[in-house]
């Protein structure tokens, strides 16, 4: 006759279980299945360069999601040199919350997450003006995107009055500057 295992081996068991689900492939699935709940956070993302597409929930509540996390660092690894950085996931609720904020359902379209300080000091030298010597992108800190469907002066604005760090303004390029640094604006 077979004993069942104790009921604290069982939760660990059923615990691990689940930590695979999400580190597995089936990530989507039990992205889908947190999103029914009521604090559940997540992002939809596009990215320009590597047209690679990601949503997911990243939080419950307060609480980040490990396996999401690095889902999201590899994401917006550096697309120059596949360098992956360790973003901040503050960003993350950043973008969350600006999304909310325009009643938005299209995903961020990203133009630049996480940059390496050797590709930042490479576009230094190239392009004249407009990449920091000590760039938020090296630090996981910015990402510079544009919503779909949205007008960029609206980005801007309701990235502003988050009041969370830093939004710079780039019609020109067709991109907001979203970081997590000093409330402030260009």
């Amino acid at each position: 006759m077979h004993t069942p295992p104790p009921p604290s081996l069982r939760r660990q068991f059923l615990g691990h279980c689940a930590q695979w689900l999400v580190v597995g492939t089936a990530l989507p699935l039990a992205t889908s299945a947190l999103a029914t709940s009521p604090d559940a956070r997540s992002l939809a993302l596009a990215h320009t360069h590597t047209r690679e597409r990601i949503a997911l929930v990243y939080a419950l509540g307060d609480a980040f999601i490990t396996p999401a996390l690095d889902s999201l660092n590899h994401f917006l690894r550096d697309h120059y040199s596949g360098a992956i950085g360790q973003m901040d996931p503050e960003l993350f609720h950043l973008l969350h919350a600006v999304r909310r904020e325009l009643g938005a359902n299209q995903p961020f379209e990203v133009i630049s997450g996480y940059r390496s300080p050797a590709t930042n000091a490479t576009l230094r030298s190239t392009r004249a003006g407009g990449v920091a010597k000590h760039s938020l992108h090296m630090d996981g800190k910015a990402i510079d995107v544009r919503l779909p469907g949205v007008p960029l002066a609206d980005l801007r604005d309701a990235a502003r009055s988050m009041r969370a760090g830093g939004v710079g303004f780039y019609p020109r390029e067709q991109f907001v500057h979203i970081d997590t640094g000093r409330v402030r604006h260009w």
